[in-house]
């Protein structure tokens, strides 16, 4: 102990701690004593903490930094408070990002993807996170994947798992379904190829089949942001309407629409349909211009927004409908709104109460037929916004449509309902803005899906004794084919049914299948099962943290994800995380210069030197290496295109993984998005060796003595209240609020009052060592290193200090002697003024008034009221 103190001394002395040695130091004690490793305790109540897991792209960036620090301090202080606190980590190992830099690089994707895991490892461990290693795993290895498989073939085998063929966005040279978000004004994310609208066999999952389940759910969970509740509804999309055939001349089939507003039926002038309806593609057999337009509607993107957002187009079919109450005949045309991968590929439309459809209608000349009226409003086919009402408008009442006339929306709706329902052409029916699942991809880095097919017994699930359907890892790359997809050997196999020739599926799942239960194997390593009894004791999740980025996709097969092991046994509890913290993001400066072709050379804001007037206003930048002007870009996300990211081990190696860790909890509330800021770093740096320099300074003095409330002083009890005050704070904002940075602001007000208290006597000496023993443990879940070393430094053994109770205010310490009262005179600042605690209003008031300010301010006034608020402010009145 006593070469701790010399150390921390010897430090102190040549201008403050060595934060590389502290760290070091410290997590090796940690890693010896295996301290963050858990078991099922079931003495202490658990507390399973969970951060998003990480793509191994080959380094941190300090969004990365940032959301992990947030888990750790969680973490820690909940096991300070005697929980059992499970905090695992591991890699979330497959997608296109590795295959893309293998084919750059000329390597294996298997190959980039662990040398990333093993550097990136190295950099969470330098940061002292307290994660249980031994849980650790990446998604990419068979031992994993294996379970999700065979979950997979289980689920084929109830028809929760089916193929069809579905209308897909298709990069054409990357060879690969892409994503909606992922497709840029048409083109391809990542090769800049016109994006094609392809139909293809594709795998999916019956989310569908728990849409109202994953409604009612969201009601369960008051510990989730309601911004990411209302987008998960939003995206599930719950809505009540009728589903209505319209006849077709000539046609066996009716076309059948789903609409929410029947009370609008009657202003129905034409009917829409996909390019990929089948009745489109039976019109265009004969009609060569119709067949050169549909092939036109195959580019572009599927997504919503676009759809929305292009020109309308369109193409009448020459087919018509036949209105299913009045009888009459109205076109049928092909428009470029309209998906058949969205309801059943035909809208009824409504010009007079459409944005969508009046467009369409004012391009191509067709009837607008007014069937709503608000009020006395008159219509104006012109401006039909201004007086269309949604159909919650108490005074909106349906015109021009025979007996629907006068009636609202409800009246309306049902009557509707009971006449199609008893003429055979329609029902009720609840829709659903959410789609299956589909769980296709058409890359080779991904999890096999474990299907046979056969050309007897067509697509046969893997059976369970050959699972897992292993990826092949030492693989080379022609072009942008899959190399499972180019190799006849791997795809050579026997039907499991019949005995003969069969092919293996080529396509690999969606990575969001290994991110959606996760969470649940970190709870049962080593398992011979996708999870096992374990996973009951640990979950739900207490705590989950991730961006708000994943609101929907992620969190939404999450929590399908826990049902489907709900339902197959694995696991009691119906959702998977009990809360859900979303940070935000690291921004910070970006720079550029103009190339000559218009594009833009982004340059790191560790490369440029920031140019300021007299009075600190930023006047220009410049590039370190040349002297030359850059331009000043504005404050972004950070991120590799815009080349503004810090690199943490940078930061690290300078300054600290503690003092990092601080100002990443410090800058901002951690749901709002950080501002990175070097003068805000070194600014933790600097509290930091103030805070070393106080305990060292402390702990080379006399030995201390035990406080004694009865015999302090006015100065001692006043910094022994603001000590029991700050653990109040402290244990409130990072327990129950998550406002790390009030408490670290806190916590640093006390270190300035601890510097000023300059009394050296026996309880002076007494109050002082409680105090930075309160701090190092308030400190610890944020800044675990140092915390580790100057425990040892006040006179403690060695020791996991998670290991050691959170502080209690002592609520005698709280009780104040005097209280500060503010003196207003009408409702502005005048004095302040000290009373007893035990004043009465009286007394307060009478001190107030006989205050020298506030005689002058009341001078030639006759006082009204006075307003005492005890304990805060007495207010008075005059005129």
């Amino acid at each position: 102990m006593q070469d701790i103190q010399d150390q921390a001394t010897n430090q102190d002395a040549v201008g403050g701690y060595d934060p590389q040695a502290v760290e070091t130091a410290a997590q090796h004690y940690w890693s010896a004593q295996r301290a963050y490793e858990v078991s099922e305790d079931t003495s202490k109540p658990k507390f399973y903490c969970l951060s998003m897991l990480p793509y191994p792209s080959g380094a941190l960036h300090m969004g990365h930094v940032r959301n992990y620090t947030i888990g750790d301090v969680i973490s820690r202080y909940q096991r300070m408070n005697g929980k059992n606190v499970l905090q695992p980590m591991g890699w979330d190992a497959f997608g296109l990002p590795a295959e893309n830099a293998a084919i750059k690089n000329k390597t294996a994707p298997a190959k980039w993807t662990y040398q990333n895991i093993e550097h990136m490892r190295g950099q969470l461990q330098r940061m002292g996170f307290a994660y249980d290693w031994t849980r650790e795993f990446a998604t990419c290895r068979p031992e994993y994947y294996r379970w999700e498989q065979l979950m997979f073939t289980r689920l084929m085998k109830k028809g929760m798992a089916y193929r069809k063929n579905a209308v897909v966005n298709w990069d054409p040279v990357d060879h690969t379904v892409l994503a909606n978000e992922q497709v840029i004004d048409g083109r391809g994310w990542r090769s800049g190829a016109l994006v094609e609208k392809r139909e293809i066999p594709q795998w999916f999952l019956k989310i569908t089949d728990y849409a109202q389940e994953l409604l009612d759910g969201l009601d369960t969970l008051p510990g989730w942001p309601d911004a990411v509740k209302t987008m998960q509804r939003n995206w599930i999309g719950r809505s009540e309407g009728l589903e209505i055939q319209f006849a077709v001349t000539g046609e066996a089939e009716p076309l059948t629409v789903f609409t929410t507003r029947p009370d609008t039926l009657m202003g129905v002038t034409f009917v829409s349909i996909a390019g990929e309806h089948p009745l489109a593609i039976k019109a265009a057999q004969g009609n060569p211009a119709l067949a050169a337009f549909l092939a036109e509607l195959k580019h572009g993107g599927v997504s919503e927004a676009e759809l929305e957002t292009q020109e309308k187009r369109g193409m009448d079919t020459g087919l018509r409908a036949v209105h299913p109450v009045s009888g009459d005949s109205v076109p049928v045309y092909v428009a470029n709104f309209v998906l058949m991968g969205y309801g059943t590929g035909a809208v009824m439309a409504v010009p007079g109460h459409d944005q969508r459809d009046f467009e369409f209608a004012h391009k191509y000349t067709l009837p607008i037929k007014q069937v709503i009226a608000v009020g006395g409003e008159s219509y104006d086919s012109a401006n039909w916004q201004e007086w269309y009402s949604d159909k919650t408008s108490a005074d909106m009442r349906v015109v021009n449509s025979g007996d629907l006339d006068g009636k609202n929306y409800r009246e309306a709706f049902d009557f509707l309902a009971t006449k199609l329902e008893g003429d055979g052409k329609g029902q009720r029916r609840v829709n659903w803005r959410l789609r299956d699942w589909g769980v296709s991809r058409q890359r080779y880095w991904g999890c096999p899906i474990p299907v046979i097919y056969c050309p007897t017994c067509q697509a046969v699930p893997v059976p369970e004794d050959q699972l897992p359907v292993v990826l092949p890892e030492d693989v080379a790359f022609s072009g942008m084919q899959s190399p499972i997809k180019a190799d006849p050997e791997w795809r050579k196999t026997t039907c499991p049914q019949c005995g003969g020739a069969a092919e293996r599926e080529t396509d690999t799942f969606d990575t969001f299948m290994e991110s959606s239960w996760y969470y649940a194997r970190y709870t049962s390593p080593g398992a011979n099962a996708q999870v096992d009894e374990r996973a009951n004791h640990w979950l739900p999740v207490d705590q989950y943290i991730g961006g708000i980025e994943h609101a929907i996709l992620h969190l939404l097969y999450f929590r399908f994800y826990h049902k489907l092991l709900r339902d197959a046994g694995l696991v009691r509890s119906d959702e998977p995380a009990t809360n859900l913290l979303c940070q935000g993001m690291v921004i910070a400066d970006t720079f550029y210069r103009d190339n000559a072709n218009g594009s833009k050379d982004w340059i790191n804001p560790a490369d440029v030197e920031i140019q300021r007037d007299e009075r600190g206003r930023v006047t220009g930048a410049k590039l370190i290496g040349d002297g030359k002007p850059v331009n000043i870009g504005g404050t972004e996300k950070m991120s590799k295109s815009k080349n503004n990211g810090v690199d943490p081990q940078i930061m690290v190696g300078k300054f600290g993984a503690d003092t990092v860790r601080l100002f990443s909890m410090f800058a901002a509330p951690p749901e709002q998005s950080l501002e990175w800021n070097d003068a805000g770093v070194e600014g933790m740096a600097r509290f930091l060796r103030r805070f070393w320099r106080e305990v060292t300074t402390h702990a080379a003095g006399p030995d201390h003595a035990v406080v004694d409330p009865a015999a302090l002083n006015a100065g001692q009890k006043a910094l022994r209240r603001q000590v029991h005050e700050t653990i109040q704070k402290v244990s409130d904002d990072l327990g129950r609020r998550h406002a790390f940075n009030t408490a670290i602001a806190a916590l640093m007000e006390l270190l300035n009052a601890l510097q000023k208290f300059n009394d050296q006597s026996e309880q002076g000496r007494a109050v002082r060592h409680e105090a930075l023993e309160v701090m190092v443990l308030l400190l610890n879940p944020v800044v675990p290193h140092v915390s580790h070393a100057l425990w040892q430094t006040l006179g403690h053994p060695e020791s996991v200090l998670e290991d050691q109770p959170w502080p209690q205010a002592d609520g005698s310490a709280l009780v104040r002697d005097s209280l500060t009262l503010a003196v207003q005179v009408n409702g502005k600042l005048r004095a302040t003024i000290e009373v007893a605690a035990s004043a009465s209003k009286e007394e307060a008031e009478a001190l107030a008034r006989a205050h020298p300010h506030v005689i002058a301010f009341l001078e030639g006034q006759t006082v009204r009221k006075v307003i005492v608020v005890p304990g805060k402010i007495v207010n008075i009145v005059a005129g």
